[in-house]
């Protein structure tokens, strides 16, 4: 039996990962809440805690820097620093694919670490500070996902969905992005606990897709028409430094040795996770 404590209790991906976690045998999964007198509760017993707890705004306000620092660094460290005082074999950080910045289009092993606002930088000195404290009684994992996307997910992929379903025109353009259905993000978290892994993670699903293929595929749900334009690209290309246009046109790949690892999860393939995704919308 596996012993799993997971910050965050508001969270979607911690939510979804003990819903995910509980439908298997072996595993026992608590979710708490750090936020007030968190430190009085032992974390000793557990064999994993799996930090979740965080700002997740990736284009947060000038007014919330110290915020973001306050949570998402110096409270990942606090964790971190407890889990290992009270014994726990094991310590998984969530942090984020925008640790190496938006600037990028392929993520290689020495693609340095270059982000360009204080939200992948707060994650990225959480890294600096977490990753010092592993020892062989203490394995250490980052997991640095990319955009996460399932039923009741927030964030660019429901505004997306939203679009797709009214809009009668879309360009018909290709460009590639790297993205992750939760319920492979959860099957990974599993892998990453059953073999006590450490090191980086950077999990993706098999298909790497287009903006097109993603609005595509959930029209098609849908039954919703939309004409596909093309001959845009040079418009959009003159684009794409903009915030708005590289959030949707811009490409963002993970390198795919890098999203290979001893154990399956990559359970899910895109077209299904988009089915599974638009049919169970609450």
């Amino acid at each position: 039996m596996k012993r799993i404590l997971i910050t965050g209790s508001h969270s979607y991906l911690a939510n979804q990962c003990k819903a995910f976690l509980e439908q298997k045998e072996g595993y026992q999964v608590d979710l708490i809440r750090v936020r007030g007198q968190w430190k009085q509760n032992s974390f000793s017993g557990y064999d994993v805690v799996v930090h979740m707890a965080g700002l997740a705004h990736s284009n947060p306000k000038k007014d919330e820097e110290a915020l973001y620092y306050a949570v998402n660094r110096d409270l990942a460290i606090e964790v971190a620093k407890k889990a290992k005082a009270d014994g726990c074999r094991q310590f998984i950080f969530m942090s984020s694919v925008l640790v190496y910045g938006s600037h990028h289009t392929l993520i290689k092993k020495e693609t340095p670490l270059e982000p360009d606002n204080f939200y992948g930088d707060s994650k990225k000195q959480a890294e600096e500070g977490i990753t010092p404290l592993a020892d062989p009684n203490f394995r250490v994992a980052i997991v640095r996902p990319p955009m996460i996307y399932g039923p009741g997910s927030k964030g660019n992929y429901q505004k997306l969905s939203r679009f797709s379903c009214v809009t009668p025109l879309f360009p018909n353009i290709y460009n590639e992005r790297s993205v992750l259905f939760v319920d492979n993000f959860c099957a990974c978290l599993q892998g990453i606990v059953d073999t006590n892994a450490e090191g980086i993670f950077l999990p993706q699903n098999e298909k790497i897709v287009s903006t097109t293929d993603i609005v595509r595929q959930i029209a098609r749900v849908h039954k919703h028409p939309i004409v596909w334009i093309k001959g845009m690209n040079g418009w959009i290309a003159m684009n794409r430094k903009k915030t708005l246009f590289q959030k949707v046109f811009g490409s963002l790949v993970i390198d795919p040795a890098l999203s290979r690892y001893s154990f399956p999860y990559q359970i899910v393939d895109f077209e299904s996770s988009i089915e599974k995704t638009e049919r169970r919308k609450p």
